[in-house]
This record gives structure tokens, sequence and C-alpha cells, in this order.
């Protein structure tokens, strides 16, 4: 391939090399340091001059430190004349500041779409953004892919009854996203209706839906704390479920995130590598992981070629 340029932040670099061995080229030279003062410094180690470059950075780890050099990099690369500069953030960072729900609230998602923009970004690849309006918050074209596509396969590969299970949403947010694999799969679905005292804590909770008997597959695009799914797994065995499995598009599994899935009545939590999950892994047995580089590979690989991304919205490429 041609002109293109793939270089990796200090977020993810497995991601990045899974991403460029499957395009069959080389990761970008960059060296990432920290000044005294903890300011970075960004230094592209090779000409970038006309060529496409794509800068993979998710929103994970030290967010602000990642998001900061994912800034610089953009603008390191626009300023010594490349072509175009695309971002691949997997993860985007902020994405849950979506909207102003109370007074002086802050629309973080807009500000940092804003500093992507100002720092020469011409164009963003992201996977299930939190709200899909934040799209809108661009002025500049965004590939958001979605995970759907590899947790269909995992489900018909993984769980032998997935024809008895249920699909269930944690919260109703995430109807549309449960609505649409249960159709896909020919299945039911159900939603788990809950109300917070603040953020991070979950109130009450309420089953809309019948999971008795049934295997129940808990779908979500984040877990954090993981204090709602592991409330919602409990609530399912309640309601007479057999077997609860939980999957995430991004595995942030915070504070005490991890003590409570392996306290929880799980058969496994199944997340994408769009955040690093080595180190959750060896601590927590239930975590599986599903890679999506592929998916991200493919998007480069299209986008690069000036072909339509939209095959990725439904398909795993092989």
């Amino acid at each position: 391939m041609p002109n293109i340029k793939v270089f990796s932040g200090s977020s993810h670099p497995d991601l990045t090399q899974k991403l460029c061995d499957r395009l069959g080229i080389d990761t970008g030279k960059v060296v990432t340091k920290k000044f005294s003062n903890l300011e970075t410094c960004v230094e592209i180690g090779e000409s970038v001059r006309g060529e496409d470059v794509y800068i993979v950075q998710s929103g994970c780890g030290e967010v602000n430190d990642n998001l900061m050099e994912l800034l610089i990099m953009i603008n390191a690369c626009k300023i010594a004349s490349a072509e175009r500069v695309s971002a691949v953030i997997p993860c985007f960072p902020y994405a849950r500041q979506d909207k102003k729900d109370k007074s002086r609230a802050p629309i973080s998602a807009k500000l940092v779409a804003n500093m992507l923009s100002v720092a020469g970004a011409d164009h963003i690849i992201t996977m299930d953004l939190h709200a899909s309006q934040i799209q809108g918050f661009f002025d500049i074209p965004v590939d958001n892919l979605y995970a759907e596509p590899a947790v269909l396969k995992w489900i018909k590969e993984n769980i032998v009854d997935w024809r008895d299970a249920i699909i269930v949403s944690p919260d109703a947010g995430g109807a549309k996203r449960v609505t649409a694999i249960a159709d896909r799969l020919n299945i039911e679905f159900a939603l788990i209706h809950k109300e917070r005292k603040r953020a991070n804590e979950v109130a009450s909770m309420v089953l809309v839906g019948d999971a008795k008997g049934k295997v129940a597959i808990l779908v979500d695009d984040m877990a954090d704390t993981c204090g709602t799914i592991c409330h919602a797994a409990d609530k399912l065995m309640e309601a007479g479920a057999t077997k609860v499995y939980a999957i995430l598009t991004h595995g942030i599994f915070s504070g005490p995130a991890l003590n409570r899935i392996n306290a929880a009545c799980f058969e496994a939590v199944v997340v994408t590598n769009s955040i690093p999950q080595d180190k959750h892994m060896r601590e927590c047995q239930k975590i599986q992981c599903i890679d999506v580089s592929m998916m991200f590979a493919e998007a480069v690989r299209r986008t690069h070629n000036g072909e339509s991304v939209s095959y990725l919205f439904s398909n795993v490429p092989y």
C-alpha cells in the first residue's frame, strides 16, 4: 500500500501492531516522551509529506495524557505536510458527557471534537460511540464502526443454546442496540429500567421482559465500575435465567470492577480489544476478549483506497 503511514500512540500499541500486520505494512517511527515538567513531547521519526496518515490512539488509561498526545501527533503530521491525517480512536474519550443533562454541565464530547478538528484531523474512525449524535459534533467525516457483527459471530460460536437466549439491555438507552442484535439472531429481547441516585451508583432496577428458563446475554457499549451489569445479572438470575453472559464493547473496568465481576454470577464477560485487556484478563478469569483489529484495519484500507466502509457495519472481514 503506497503513500500510507500508520503511527501508534502510547495507549494501545498492540492494536496498532495487529492493524499493521493485517495491512502488511510497518508501524511508523514515533517517539513519545515526557519533559521533566510532565509536558508531552512527540517526535515523528520519518517523512509524512504527501502521505495518508493514520494515528491510532484509544481513550483509555491516562485518558488526558493520551488525548493530549493524540492532538500533538495530529498537529505534528499536519504541519509536516501530510496529505490527510485520520485519527483512529477505538474508544472515544469523554463520550459519556454528550449532553447538558443538568445545570452548568459541560458537553465535553463536543469540546474533544473541536480540539481534534483544530489540531488538524481530517477524518475520525471510532467504534460504538456512547451516543451516535456525537458524530454531529464534528464538521469532518466520522466513521463510527459497530462491534455488532463481531458480537453476533461470538454468540453463535461460543453459546451453544443461543437460539433459546434472550438479549438484555442493562438500561433503556441501549434499547436500539439490543433490538438490532435480537432481530439479527431472531430471538427475544428485554430491558432493565434503572434509576440512579448519582453517577456510577444505581438505586433500583426493574426487568421489563421474561428471562425465565433462558440464557440471558447482557449487551452494552461500555462497562466502567460494573455496578450496573452486576446488579442486572443478579436481577436476571432472580427472574429465572439459567445463565448470564455480558458482552461489552469497551471494557474500562476501573475501581472495584474486577472484584465485582469475580463475585457476580457471570458465565463470561466478553469485551473487545478497543482498550488493552491483557492485565484485566490476568486478574479476572471470566473476562474474554474479541479481537476487532481486523475491522479497524479494513476501515483504514477502504478509506485509503476510497472504498465504502458500510460493509463493515454488518460484516466481519475475513
